[in-house]
This record gives structure tokens, sequence and C-alpha cells, in this order.
């Protein structure tokens, strides 16, 4: 793969990029003074959401002009940029560009640095908050999101929801004891959802047969049994907020139920923003600093101009359709299960056990996220995403990189210098700027041999995830204390620093060490 160039991704850019990206000892040096450290890492955040105009957009899904209830309605997705109609006949349907583009051969491109761990915390902590219309049919305008890292996939989206999932007895959440380990209870009983969990829903319900109901986990998420790797998440964290709250009534045994629930739930939301960006954001930048979460970082940047409510953008949940990350057969137990076989399958957890799943996805490669590398079962997403984004108007992707600093691109060969990819698209698009956004994201090609997104898409994700996460009400300078926390549920915060930590303090039938990361080493 050859280097991008500074014409194409602009002299700013690239400069920046490959100054983060060589130079070690001086970036070591950096974090080893602890104020230097903060003060960069405030800096570099802020300068990476500014990368793009600050929320309020003057526009949302909802129509094509400002309006008070377009300013206020979150229930239409965010846009970042006006409604652009194209002519169809510089673009090939959304069914030939899924198939010409996206659907994976008989190989599969490997990711040069990511396990499957990191896909399913992908697909699992964004689905918490990209949540499209869940009528049917589906309005591509609408969402269904709380617009926040919330932990809806444990807690649910409504009060109703929460209520069905607490015990309220000590604070925790219901569950059950199955081959020595804590799970979700099961959601239905004779193909039916049993009536203390009528206000929890799952997506294809109704594909599923009655034997097969039967072995879905009661969970916060309609997407909770989906997939393992989604199930996997979620049984690890309601075991950690059931032990986390445990540990606060042994420290204060004068709190009742709902102070010890309450304060739990504050822990756990706040410590998977931070695993976000000290684990997951740190994966995916090749960068040798490493950015972190603190009060002081929250007190700094809580002035800043981006710091708004939170809008998920209908781009934003774009970008993150990584669905050629998963390979097409997945390790589970030791033995190769093809990926189809791993959807609405919770009884695996339960076989093989959380520890040795969690080191099978972290022991086999992901799949490079790109073009020419999506298993064709889910090539479907790649059809409906283009074709969502069409319905909408989404501005072209020339326009977006013009909207985060990049250059326009004036050929194909500068989008990538991999024929194949140039090639292909020359045959499709008329031009250039007929490209889609959501083909021009995935088509571009890494800023390095070891990186793991293209420039835009990392551009837009570093926005849009470090201004939806440090936006979070429980980071702000007067919450984010130990009033808020205990000092004991603090103290947790302050010294888990990675999946690998919550997993070790959550598997009592299968205590012994394994190796979790999202990071790949070969073995």
């Amino acid at each position: 793969m050859k280097a991008r160039s500074i014409a194409v991704d602009g002299a700013a850019n690239r400069l920046r990029y490959l100054a983060l990206i060589h130079g070690r000892p001086l970036w070591d040096a950096v974090q080893a003074v602890p104020p230097l450290r903060r003060r960069v890492n405030a800096s570099l955040i802020d300068r990476a959401i500014r990368e793009m105009p600050p929320r309020p957009e003057p526009l949302s899904t909802m129509a094509d002009y400002t309006s008070w209830d377009s300013l206020i309605d979150r229930t239409f997705s965010g846009r970042h940029l006006p409604p652009v109609r194209l002519p169809d006949d510089g673009r090939p349907t959304p069914e030939r560009a899924a198939a010409d583009l996206f659907t994976r051969g008989d190989t599969m491109i490997l990711c040069p640095r990511s396990t499957v761990l990191f896909a399913y915390f992908a697909q699992w902590f964004t689905d918490g908050f990209l949540r499209g219309d869940t009528n049917i049919p589906r309005d591509p305008r609408k969402n269904s999101s709380n617009h926040h890292i919330d932990l809806n996939q444990l807690y649910g989206l409504t009060p109703a929801a929460t209520a069905a999932l607490r015990t309220f007895d000590g604070g925790r959440l219901k569950s059950q004891i199955l081959n020595g380990g804590e799970f979700p209870p099961y959601l239905c009983e004779d193909g039916r959802i049993t009536p203390e969990f009528a206000p929890l829903g799952v997506v294809r319900f109704h594909e599923l047969t009655a034997a097969q109901r039967d072995t879905l986990f009661a969970t916060g998420s309609d997407r909770g049994n989906i997939q393992i790797g989604f199930t996997m998440l979620t049984v690890l964290f309601l075991r950690e907020h059931n032990r986390v709250a445990r540990m606060l009534a042994g420290h204060y045994p004068h709190w009742d139920d709902e102070r010890l629930f309450q304060t739990a739930r504050n822990i756990l939301i706040v410590l998977l923003i931070k695993l976000v960006i000290e684990e997951y954001i740190n994966h995916v930048t090749p960068y040798h600093f490493r950015f972190s979460l603190d009060r002081k970082l929250s007190a700094t940047l809580s002035a800043a101009p981006w710091h708004r409510q939170n809008w998920a953008s209908v781009e934003f949940n774009l970008v993150y359709r990584w669905h050629s990350l998963i390979p097409s057969s997945l390790i589970v137990g030791g033995g190769e299960v093809p990926m189809g076989k791993t959807l609405s399958a919770g009884t695996l957890i339960c076989e093989h056990g959380l520890r040795s799943l969690f080191e099978d996805a972290s022991g086999q490669r992901a799949g490079r996220i790109g073009l020419f590398n999506t298993d064709p079962l889910l090539a479907g997403i790649d059809r409906d995403s283009i074709a969502e984004s069409r319905a909408l108007d989404l501005a072209p992707y020339n326009d977006y990189r013009e909207h985060c600093r990049f250059p326009r691109v004036r050929r194909f060969d500068h989008v990538s210098s991999d024929e194949r990819v140039a090639g292909t698209l020359r045959e499709l698009y008329g031009g250039v700027d007929d490209l889609d956004l959501y083909v021009g994201m995935f088509a571009e090609e890494p800023g390095s041999p070891d990186a793991i997104l293209p420039p835009l898409l990392t551009k837009i994700i570093a926005i849009d995830a470090f201004s939806q996460a440090l936006t979070n009400p429980l980071l702000a300078p007067r919450v984010f204390t130990t009033a808020t926390f205990s000092p004991h549920g603090a103290q947790i915060i302050a010294t888990t620093r990675s999946l690998s930590d919550v997993l070790h303090r959550n598997i009592p039938e299968d205590p012994q060490p394994s190796v979790v990361s999202m990071t790949w080493k070969a073995r």
C-alpha cells in the first residue's frame, strides 16, 4: 500500500498524522509528566472535535430548512450537511454497488491490528446510541436513540424496561446461575415473552421458533440476543453491575435499593465511557499518544463551543457499518462456527463459558474495514445503507471531505491507489463527484499500513465519538465527583483500564488468567 500524499490529504492533515505516528520517544516523554500529559490530552481531543463545525446542527432529517421543531425533536437524526439531490445516471444502483464493491470473495482481507473482540465491542457499544427507527416500515429519517452512552444495552431505553430488569433488592439486576456463572434471566416461556418482561422487545422475534425464543435472555436492548458477541458483553456488564451493587451494599448498609442501583448504574456508565476512550479509541488510532479520561479533562473541556447536547447524526450512524470486521466463521469454544450460527446463540455462552469466549475472540483476527470484505450474509446491510443515504439525499463523498477540511479529490486514484478499488469505482460512477459518501468512506485507503481506518472515516469517528462521549452529564465537573459514585465507586473507575480487568473479576466459574485484547498479537 502506498503512503497517502500531502496533496490528497492536505498538508495540515498529513503532517499532523505523521507527527502522531512517529517520534515515539518524544510522546513517551510527554506522557511521563502528568500535568503535561493532561494538557496535551485535552488539546488533541479538542482539536480533533473542532475539525467540523460544532452542534447544534442547523438541519436535521426532519426537513431541508431550519425550524424550531427541527432544532429540538431528536426522534429525527442530526445531519452535518444539507441535502443534495444527485441524478442517478452517474451512480450504480444500491444493489450493484453492494455486490460489486462490498461483498467478500473466498478470502477475507485481514485487519493489521484488530481482533474479533474489537468487532464485538464496536457493535455492542455503538448500538446503544446509534439506533434506527424501530417501526415497520422503517423511516430512514427517524431514530429510537437516547443519544447518550447510557448502557441501555443493560438498563433499557425506558423507565418501564429498566423496572422490568431490576430485582428491587440490593440495587441488583435480575439474573440466574447457569453452569456456575451469572446470566440474565430468560425472556420467554413456551415461546412467549413472560409478563414481567412485557416492556422488552427483540428484533426479528417473529423469525424465531418457540424453542429458539426460549433461549433468549432478558436484556435492555432489543438487539441483546442478536449475535454472540453482543450477548457476551451484556452478560459481562450485568455481572459487573451486580458485583458493584453488592460491594456498595457492604460498604453502605444504610443505603436503600434505589440508591444502590442508581449509584452502581452511574459507575458502570462512566466505566464504559472510560473503556471507550482508553482502550477502544486508543486501539483505533495508531498514535503513540494514549488518550485518557479523568476529572480534569471534563473540567477543561466543559467550556468548549462543541460541548452541547448530544444528538447522533445520520452520518455517524453510517460510518459505523463495520461489517467487514466480522469473519465468515468465528472461533467459539476453540472450534470454527459459521458466522450465521452465532446469531441468537446465547446458549453457546452458557456451554463454553464467558472466559473461554472472550479469549477466543481475542485470539482471532478481524477483517479489514473496507471494500470487498463483507460476508455475503451481511451484504444486504451495505445495500440498504446506500439506499437510505440516497433517500435522505446525503451530500456526496467529496462534499464531506471538504466539510472535514480535506481537499476535494479529482480522480478515483486519489481515493485509493489500489487499482482494483479505483478501477471498480471508475466503472460504476460517472465521476468522483458522484461518489456516495458511504462508498467513498470505505473506499479510501488507510493513512499508513498499520492504520485501521481511512482518513475521512477516522476524522468523522473522532469528531462524533469524542463529542458524544465527553458531553455525557455524568462527566460534568460538578457531577464527576465521589458524591455521585461514592469513594469506592470512584476507585473502581480510576483503577479499571481494560475489558480484561472487568472480565477477570467476574468469572468465578472459570477464574484462570486469559489474554483479553482488542489488539491482535501472534501467539
